[in-house]
């Protein structure tokens, strides 16, 4: 390069997943079979009705061209009763904010709401495009400790230290959470409430997960009482939708922090094609039958990761919520990330390493529900065949 790199960019590294999908890639290029386990893509399809409404609208003449920056009024309106039947959480058509996928609003957030030096609280672990975001613009990420002896939840006293170091500004969740597939009850969600406002911070829940495998009706931040003071929330039609490529997704909250997001997101796009909006609105409606039918074949492929992991000496918590289950590697294992090249490159089976989450997953790695229950059966099946050979041998 003639110049360097940005020095803002001296903070971020490469997707985890942008450098070992290559190497997965490589692998099968070099004719293997790889169990991919790894990304929560999901591999079933939308709804018919979804790509039916995608179609009729492309095939319209006027569908093609630039879109409002903050989505249709059919998009908007169809978001708010989604909230309100799901959710119980009733907003304005002003309060909900269409977006290209869930993952810009972070983006997004971050640059509307930090100044360079300021603090941000993001979960340990946790998804990373929090921390790399906060880094992004200019702030400084704080980690929160999430640990399986206090259920990954958030520690108040913990949080409350923190906080008297003073500098925060705003602070993430994601519940239900990924990696460790954690729901939050109402109680934890109120207490953080009233702990941001205490301490005048933004609070911001990533919620994608909540339609997946969920134990219990799902929850919103934005149902407790007070929360739009200071409170957004994130979510996604990508897991609960079977629409991950088709990037859309959704903020809401108070109008006056919709409107700094959209100054940013006004700047660096020029709408979503009218069509996805269209089809979007279609997979709104998805009737109870379509998500429980989504939610059985998950529950079997569920059973059969847990299976995957007792054989390599995995422990896990049974009752996890989303596409994902997370499990502590056995002890007679010194090197996890190392171990799991060894099952892709000896087994070819593609698991992700937690560390990648943050020093609280070091001991731990994540298995997706990504997959047909096929190839969670192969990949079982390759790790017996590895143990007859052992013991015959």
């Amino acid at each position: 390069m003639i110049i360097p790199k940005a020095e803002r960019l001296q903070q971020v590294q490469e997707y985890y997943f942008s450098r070992k999908l290559a190497e997965v890639r490589a692998l099968q290029a070099q004719g293997k079979h790889i169990v991919n386990l790894g990304i929560g893509s999901p591999d079933l399809p939308p709804s018919a009705a979804t790509v039916q409404a995608l179609a009729a609208s492309a095939q319209q003449a006027v569908s093609h061209g630039y879109q409002p920056y903050n989505g249709t009024a059919r998009l908007r309106q169809a978001m708010q009763q989604w909230y309100q039947q799901l959710y119980k959480v009733s907003l304005t058509e002003q309060e909900v904010l269409p977006l290209a996928g869930s993952k810009e609003g972070i983006f997004h957030i971050s640059m509307a709401f930090l100044n360079p030096g300021d603090k941000v609280l993001v979960p340990n672990p946790g998804y990373p495009a929090y921390a790399a975001a906060a880094r992004l613009a200019g702030a400084e990420a704080v980690s929160y400790t999430l640990s399986e002896a206090t259920d990954w939840l958030p520690q108040q006293e913990e949080l409350e230290g923190l906080l008297a170091q003073g500098g925060v500004k705003m602070m993430w969740i994601n519940y239900p959470h990924m990696p460790t597939g954690k729901a939050a009850d109402r109680n934890t969600l109120a207490r953080l409430v009233e702990l941001t406002q205490k301490h005048s911070l933004l609070l911001v829940n990533d919620n994608p997960y909540s339609l997946v495998l969920h134990q219990q009706p799902p929850l919103s931040l934005l149902s407790i009482a007070g929360a739009k003071a200071n409170c957004l929330e994130l979510n996604s039609l990508s897991k609960s939708h079977n629409m991950a490529g088709w990037r859309v997704g959704m903020v809401l909250g108070g109008q006056e922090y919709l409107n700094a997001v959209l100054a940013v997101k006004s700047n660096l796009d020029s709408g979503q094609l009218l069509p996805v909006q269209e089809a979007a609105v279609a997979a709104l409606q998805n009737s109870h039958a379509w998500h429980t039918e989504r939610n059985g074949l998950y529950a079997a492929r569920q059973q059969l990761a847990q299976r995957l992991l007792t054989e390599i000496g995995c422990t896990f918590q049974p009752e996890q919520v989303g596409m994902f289950v997370w499990a502590r590697v056995g002890e007679d294992v010194a090197d996890v990330e190392a171990y799991l090249d060894e099952l892709l490159y000896e087994h070819g089976i593609f698991l992700t390493p937690g560390k990648i989450f943050g020093s609280q997953g070091e001991r731990y790695l994540r298995v997706s529900l990504c997959a047909p229950a096929s190839e969670l059966e192969e990949a079982i099946q390759r790790i017996k065949s590895t143990k007859e050979i052992i013991t015959k041998v």
